[in-house]
C-alpha cells in the first residue's frame, strides 16, 4: 500500500509525455498538478469489486449501468479493495443519465455490509435537481447535510444550521446535467465537505460520536429503480495528514512461510492491530488510528501517505519487504521526514550491505548476518530498561522463542535504548559457524548480556523500535511481552504511553483467529 511525492516526481512526469498533447487540449493544467494518486487504471476493474453484471471498465471509464431487462434489487456498490480511507481528498469526473430519478453517490468511510451493500457517508448525485452535493448517510441517519448547508451534528443527535453556503437552486445551475462534472471530497476528523465544479455545496461536522465514521471503504454506487448509467473517471485519492493530535499506524503483515503457529505475521499484526483499536477506540477522537495491510506489500498506492509509523511483521533478509523494487528508498525517505519504523522478529534481518545501513538509520540496529544469530531458547535473568515508556506496566518475563541476539547497533549509540536484554544459555554460543547460527565474535560472549528489544530516538527526528522474538504465534498470549508490544507501537507512532501500559486482554478464540491454513511441519 509509492508515496504521493515519488508519484507525482516520476510516474506522473511519464504520463505527462504519454499523453502531454491530449492532456493540453483537455485542460491547462498538467498531470504533475494534479492532487493525489490514480486509483482506477483506466482499463479494468483491478482494485475494484462489485457485481459484473453492473459494473466494468470502458474506454477509459468506470461504469455501472442497469437496464429494464437487469435491474438490480437494491442499490449495488463498486468496492475499492486496496485499502480504507481516514482523512482524505478524493477527486473525480462523473457523468449520469436517465430519468430525473437517476441516482449515485461517493460512499467513503463506510462499512461493507456483504453482497456489496454498502452503508456510511454519501457524497451524492443525481440526474434530477436536488441532491447533488448533499451529505447522505447510507443505512443510516439519512441526509445529514442539505445542498446549500453547514449543518453541526450534535452529540445527541441534534441538527444546528450555521451560515448558508448559498441557495440551493442557485448552487444547481453549477451542476452540468447529463454531462461530466467534478466531484470534490474533502474528509477533515469530524469535518466533511463537498464541492462540485469547485463550488462548495455542503458542509457537515458531525459529533455523534457513537455514530460518526472516521475511518472505513470507499465505493461507488449504482441506486435501484428506473434505468440508469453512471460514469466515472480521473479517479485520485490523497490521505492528510491526521489533525487533533491523532497518529496513525499502517501495520504490513508478511506473506506465509512456515508451518502453523509459527511466522503467523497476519494474524499476529491483526491481533495487535484489535488490542490497539480497543485501547484508543473508546475516546471521540482518538489517539492512534490504525491500518492493518495483509500479504505482504500494500497494493494501495496511498498506504504510507500519512503514516506516522509503519510496523512490518514479516520475513526478512533478501526477501524483506522493502528490499523489493524501490521501496528501500520509499521507506527511506519517509524515515527521514520522521516517519517511526518499527520491526519485529525475521523482519529485523536485512543483508549488510542492502538495507543494513537504512536499519541502522531508521530503528538503531538490525540482524546482520555472520554476526547476529538465531538460536531457540528461554528468555533467563531478563532485564527491563527502567524508565522507558515502553516498558511501562512490563515485568521482567521468560518465553520459549527464537530469540535473535548480538545485534549490530549504531555506534556511537546516542538516542539508543537496550530495552529488554537477558543472558543466552553458553549452549546457543556452541552452533557451527553460519550466516545465522554462529561466529567468532558470538563464541567469545559466552555469558553476556545481550540485547533483544531496544527502542532508537533518532537524533533527527522519528523513532524506531526493534524486537527479536514472535517466532511462536503462542507468545502473544504473554501479558508482558504483548504490553511491551503495543507500548513499543504506540510510543513509535508518537503517542503518550499510559502510565501503566497499553492494557489488554487475549482470548483463547482472539490467539486462533486469522491464521493462515499452512502445511503442518514435518
Amino acid at each position: 500500500m509509492t508515496s504521493v511525492a515519488h508519484r507525482r516526481g516520476s510516474s506522473r512526469a511519464f504520463h505527462a509525455i504519454a499523453f502531454g498533447m491530449i492532456v493540453s487540449l483537455l485542460s491547462p493544467a498538467t498531470w504533475a498538478d494534479e492532487p493525489g494518486v490514480p486509483l482506477f487504471n483506466g482499463t479494468s476493474l483491478d482494485g475494484w469489486e462489485g457485481k459484473p453484471e453492473f459494473w466494468r471498465a470502458e474506454n477509459g471509464v468506470i461504469v455501472g449501468e442497469t437496464t429494464a431487462e437487469n435491474p438490480t434489487k437494491g442499490n449495488t456498490f463498486l468496492i475499492w479493495r486496496q485499502g480504507l480511507v481516514d482523512d482524505f481528498e478524493l477527486t473525480l469526473a462523473y457523468r449520469i443519465t436517465g430519468t430525473p430519478k437517476a441516482n449515485s453517490g461517493i460512499q467513503y468511510r463506510s462499512k461493507d455490509l456483504g453482497d456489496f451493500v454498502v452503508g456510511g457517508y454519501q457524497a451524492d448525485f443525481e440526474a434530477g435537481p436536488t441532491y447533488s452535493g448533499i451529505t447522505y448517510e447510507e443505512k443510516g441517519r439519512g441526509i445529514l447535510c442539505p445542498r446549500g448547508g453547514r449543518i453541526t451534528v450534535g452529540a445527541d443527535g441534534t441538527k444546528v444550521a450555521g451560515e448558508p453556503i448559498g441557495d440551493t437552486v442557485e448552487l444547481q445551475k453549477a451542476i452540468k446535467q447529463g454531462d461530466w462534472n467534478e466531484y470534490r471530497i474533502v474528509a477533515r476528523g469530524p469535518r466533511l465537505q463537498h464541492f462540485i465544479n469547485g463550488q462548495l455545496m455542503s458542509e457537515t461536522l458531525d459529533e455523534q460520536a457513537d455514530k460518526r465514521s472516521l475511518q472505513g471503504i470507499l465505493a461507488l454506487q449504482l441506486h435501484a429503480g428506473p434505468p440508469m448509467k453512471v460514469e466515472f473517471k480521473d479517479i485520485r485519492l490523497e490521505r492528510l495528514k491526521l489533525t487533533d493530535g491523532r497518529k496513525k499506524l499502517v501495520l504490513v503483515a508478511g506473506r506465509p512461510s512456515h508451518p502453523p503457529g509459527e511466522h503467523e505475521h497476519r494474524a499476529g499484526t491483526l491481533l495487535v492491530e484489535k488490542c490497539l483499536d480497543a485501547h484508543f477506540g473508546r475516546a471521540a477522537l482518538p489517539q492512534l488510528v490504525t491500518e492493518t495491510y495483509t500479504g505482504g506489500w500494500p497494493a494501495d498506492p496511498t498506504a504510507f501517505d500519512n503514516a506516522d509509523a509503519i510496523f512490518f511483521f514479516a520475513d526478512g533478509g533478501e526477501g524483506h519487504p522493502v528490499l523489493q523494487s524501490n521501496h528501500l528508498a520509499q521507506i527511506d525517505a519517509l524515515a527521514r521526514r520522521g516517519v517511526g519504523i518499527a520491526c519485529l522478529h525475521y523482519a529485523v534481518e536485512v543483508p549488510k550491505e542492502k538495507g543494513g545501513p537504512e536499519f541502522l538509520s531508521w530503528l538503531g540496529g538490525y540482524f546482520e548476518p555472520h554476526w547476529s544469530v538465531n538460536p531457540h531458547w528461554t528468555l533467563a535473568k531478563t532485564e527491563l530498561a527502567q524508565g522507558h515508556p515502553i516498558v511501562r506496566g512490563v515485568k521482567p518475563f521468560e518465553t520459549n522463542d527464537e530469540w535473535y541476539y548480538h545485534m549490530r547497533f549504531r555506534d556511537p549509540p546516542e538516542g539508543l535504548t537496550l530495552l529488554l536484554t537477558a543472558v543466552p544459555p553458553d549452549d546457543t554460543r556452541e552452533r557451527p559457524d553460519g550466516p545465522h547460527s554462529n561466529n567468532p565474535a558470538v563464541r567469545a560472549g559466552k555469558g553476556s548480556r545481550e540485547a533483544l528489544a531496544w527502542a532508537y530516538d533518532r537524533p533527527g527526528g522519528g523513532r524506531g523500535f526493534g524486537c527479536t522474538g514472535a517466532h511462536f504465534h503462542r507468545n502473544w498470549a504473554h501479558d508482558d511481552f504483548r504490553t511491551m508490544m503495543l507500548n513499543a507501537l504506540v510510543w513509535t507512532a508518537g503517542v503518550d504511553v499510559p502510565e501503566g501500559g497499553v492494557a489488554s486482554t487475549v482470548s483463547a478464540d482472539d490467539l486462533a483467529a486469522n491464521m493462515d491454513d499452512k502445511p503442518a511441519k514435518k
